[in-house]
């Protein structure tokens, strides 16, 4: 029998009695901690409970900026930006196992179903990939409410030309952030870009944007551009040179328009063309301005500033009578004509277009007198129009001509110029001895004029000019019915490896009209016309004549011819 002893029972669970005030008094000892601690951040430094929530539910945003309009010279719009969408997803958020679904998405984003999958799939742990840029509202709001997880709508820009390709050359493009890239929106991208401002949002679990809080910087529109451009003529030139392109199957073609007085470019277009709306699959080489950028050399476009500059040299009188003999020898060299065209006055030598009379005209001058004409009249040096790739042609120095040199200079050759560059020439003859500068801008007057030959000498070269589009002149077929139009052909062999092609050409033509009171200068150029006919008269005259009749009327210029005689045939001579 086994007796329970009481005593030490009672002295065995009494041994300790400081472990149990040690455990009480560290339970006690934790719970003021949670209580100080919990007052701290409550109520003593309660911001940094509200700065950390802020740091998960409170985001700052960017707020794209309005880019600036490109107007014509009316205040027509020729680039405007509007309101898009752009998809975002974060892959690690994203999911839906319903195919269907994602079989729609792919649809409304028009894109493969694969390419689809792999974006929205969470490969290497990234949080941001676009699914599709600058969608129109309609569709975003269409993918908005198909409601996924992980999807994303971020407010951005796109740029449209309402005019297509009318303008394509001129304008250039934007690229996907809508930063110019070509054209004009190249070369004003600091006018025309906005500032971006920012403002708080509230997000909510899903990391989307519920509320907004507050503006912290109002974006800043961009500054709209207005051209010198007239859309109305730019179309008419557009056209115009497009259906010759077309009938003539040539390689390029260019034209431009200026204002002979102020010297503003008010059309410049260019083939082949390309829509700045839609770029797919596109070469670059056809987003070049070729009236600008390319340079070639001029022929016997060039023939009336040798005139002009022997006149004001006092090289040449204005009755004097040139021998031609159809070829005259310089050094070893030959310089030819089409045909023997016998005794020529300065009218018939500008109307029959001689290499010879035109060789023997430079000739009398001195090779730095010769030289100084061609470098007033602006060739050599670049217009200034503050186009990107803006080119300044060749213009070989005096003192390493020889006489030969000095003689194709005359009709052209050895020298080289952009469209533009040689229209600008012409605005000398057109107001009086004034070489205007050039401008893409719109301005009342031109600040830059300088006189660069007499105003006699320009009025009687310009009336020498009307003979070329007479009967027996080399351009008949550019008149204009209802006005006098005083201008140049030129059929120039293009360069080649090792000399000058024997089949490809460029036809060329420069006029002003009306020639009483020119107020239009108009150039067209076509690069290697393919359909048989390529001089200068017959192939960019007609040309030439579409555009300046259109443009007279558009502009609702005055006639100064009652009759004009009947179109005939010409015979080739330039």
């Amino acid at each position: 029998m086994v007796e329970f002893d009481s005593n030490a029972h009672q002295k065995k669970t009494g041994q300790f009695p400081g472990r149990r005030k040690l455990l009480v008094g560290m339970m006690f000892a934790g719970m003021l901690v949670l209580v100080a601690r919990a007052v701290d951040l409550q109520v003593l430094n309660k911001g940094f409970l509200q700065y950390q929530g802020d740091l998960r539910h409170v985001d700052e945003v960017i707020v794209p900026a309005y880019r600036g309009r490109i107007l014509d010279r009316d205040g027509e719009p020729l680039a405007i930006s509007t309101p898009v969408q752009s998809i975002w997803v974060n892959p690690q958020q994203f999911a839906s196992d319903d195919g269907r679904q994602l079989q729609q998405l792919a649809s409304l984003l028009n894109m493969p179903e694969k390419k689809l999958r792999r974006r929205v799939g969470s490969i290497g742990g990234r949080r941001f990939v676009y699914l599709k840029r600058r969608v129109s509202p309609a569709v975003a709001a269409r993918v908005k409410a198909m409601q996924f997880p992980g999807l994303y709508f971020q407010r951005e820009f796109k740029r449209f030309y309402p005019a297509g390709e009318v303008t394509g050359h001129l304008l250039g493009f934007t690229n996907i952030d809508d930063v110019g890239q070509e054209g004009l929106e190249l070369a004003y991208e600091e006018n025309l870009k906005g500032i971006p401002g920012s403002k708080r949002v509230i997000r909510d679990g899903k990391r989307r944007i519920i509320a907004d809080v507050e503006n912290i910087k109002q974006p800043v529109a961009g500054r709209d551009l207005r051209l010198s451009i007239d859309q109305r003529l730019q179309y008419l030139a557009y056209r115009e040179l497009k259906a010759a392109f077309i009938e003539h199957r040539a390689h390029a073609a260019e034209a431009i328009v200026l204002d002979a007085r102020t010297g503003e470019i008010l059309a410049a277009v260019n083939q082949p063309s390309f829509n700045p709306n839609t770029r797919k699959n596109l070469r670059g080489n056809r987003y070049r301005n070729r009236v600008v950028t390319d340079v070639f050399e001029p022929g016997s476009t060039i023939k009336p500033f040798v005139v002009a500059c022997a006149l004001d040299n006092g090289a040449v009188s204005p009755d004097v009578e040139i021998e031609t003999h159809g070829w005259m020898r310089v050094g070893r060299n030959v310089v030819r004509d089409v045909h023997n065209y016998g005794t020529l006055d300065l009218t018939h030598v500008l109307k029959k277009s001689s290499n010879v009379a035109a060789s023997k005209i430079a000739l009398r001058m001195t090779p730095k007198s010769f030289w100084s004409c061609y470098d007033r009249l602006g060739f050599g040096q670049s217009a200034g129009v503050g186009f990107p790739g803006e080119a300044s042609g060749n213009l070989l120095d005096y003192r390493q001509w020889h006489r030969f040199e000095q003689a194709t200079l005359s009709f052209g050759y050895g020298l080289s110029s952009s469209l533009l560059q040689l229209a600008r020439a012409y605005t000398a003859l057109a107001d009086d001895g004034v070489l205007h500068s050039v401008s893409l801008l719109k301005r009342g007057e031109d600040p830059d004029a300088r006189q660069v030959m007499s105003g006699n000498t320009a009025v009687r070269v310009r009336t020498m000019l009307e003979e070329v589009l007479t009967r027996g002149g080399t351009a008949y077929r550019a008149r204009v019915d209802g006005y006098r139009v005083a201008g140049k052909t030129g059929t120039v062999k293009k360069a080649s490896a090792g000399g000058y092609s024997r089949d490809k050409y460029l036809a060329v033509f420069v006029g002003l009209a009306p020639a009483s009171a020119p107020r239009l200068v108009v150039a067209v150029l076509v690069d290697e016309p393919g359909n048989g006919d390529y001089y200068g008269g017959l192939v960019a005259g007609p040309v030439f004549a579409r555009i300046m009749a259109g443009a007279l009327r558009v502009l609702k210029i005055t006639p100064d011819q009652e009759q004009t005689m009947p179109m005939l045939l010409v015979k080739r001579d330039d």
